[in-house]
């Protein structure tokens, strides 16, 4: 089963508030499926630059907006509990009257992210932070599917977790998982309603991003086979950045290009970044919106 093309755009939290809603507000009316934002204590470039609290400003962001999906992409596992991050998604999908996308990762590891050194939080390692990630997708899960929750885990023991009201999109609202390891790649397949990957590291080429993402979709399918799930029931999803994310639109061609590379792989949801690191090409972020996209969602 092909499944119909989505289009989404990444925001970074980086600008004054009007400023921020005057884009979303652009992006929604461009037609575009989804709008999200980053999820880090701040942002790991650049430190000391201007950044807001991505749950906080999507809840405002919500109330502003009427017909676009909205979400994070993806929430840092380590920010949060379990329980309040369900008990915050229930609310933005209440607030957004049910638009809420739940994106979900394992979060960036200390030598990438200051959030641990800064916050006091512990900085995982690697087969922890992975256990850790499943029992929250697994709590969060069955906090948004039921009234009451109670669970024993080996990280987390929560005991009549009680969230009421019931989200407005049932059984609950979807999940994106971003994923690329193989560990991560199996919870993506048991829980997750989109999977989500970047491909690879910043500075690798097209044709290593799309050997990493034909890997990683195989391994996806087999997995999904293996837990007797239909594999066309995952959705597959792609951040467009680093080389690609730059050149995406200097051009439709370029653009255009980029969804042909990986429609072939299975991927049926392309997320890319604002134009904000090159400004001249706004207007062809526009133009694409306008007339590019319309064309190829009916191809």
């Amino acid at each position: 089963m092909t499944q119909d093309l989505r289009f989404g755009v990444l925001t970074l939290q980086d600008i004054p508030w009007e400023d921020e809603l005057k884009r979303w507000k652009q992006i929604e009316n461009l037609g575009f499926d989804s709008v999200w934002l980053a999820d880090h204590f701040v942002n790991y470039m650049n430190p000391s630059a201007p950044w807001f609290e991505s749950w906080t400003l999507l809840s405002a962001l919500a109330s502003h907006t009427s017909r676009i999906r909205i979400g994070t992409l993806v929430t840092s596992a380590p920010l949060r509990n379990p329980a309040v991050l369900a008990r915050q998604a229930m609310t933005v999908d209440h607030i957004s009257g049910g638009r809420l996308n739940l994106g979900l990762g394992a979060g960036a590891p200390g030598a990438e992210d200051p959030v641990y050194s800064m916050t006091g939080i512990a900085d995982w390692a690697p087969p922890e932070r992975v256990g850790r990630f499943r029992e929250q997708v697994e709590i969060i899960d069955h906090c948004l599917r039921e009234r009451v929750t109670n669970y024993d885990g080996k990280y987390y023991t929560h005991e009549n977790t009680t969230i009421v009201p019931a989200p407005v999109q049932q059984p609950r609202p979807p999940i994106t998982i971003g994923a690329m390891g193989k560990s991560m790649l199996k919870i993506a397949a048991t829980y997750a309603d989109t999977w989500n990957t970047i491909g690879g590291n910043f500075r690798d080429p097209p044709e290593v991003m799309m050997k990493n993402v034909k890997e990683q979709n195989e391994y996806l399918d087999k997995h999904c086979e293996k837990i007797k799930r239909d594999p066309t029931s995952l959705r597959r999803s792609l951040l467009v950045w680093g080389i690609e994310a730059e050149s995406a639109f200097e051009s439709e061609e370029n653009f255009i290009d980029t969804i042909k590379r990986y429609r072939p792989l299975g991927i049926s949801e392309f997320i890319f970044y604002y134009p904000f690191f090159k400004p001249e090409q706004i207007p062809i972020f526009e133009s694409i919106a306008k007339d590019v996209i319309p064309n190829l969602r009916k191809s």
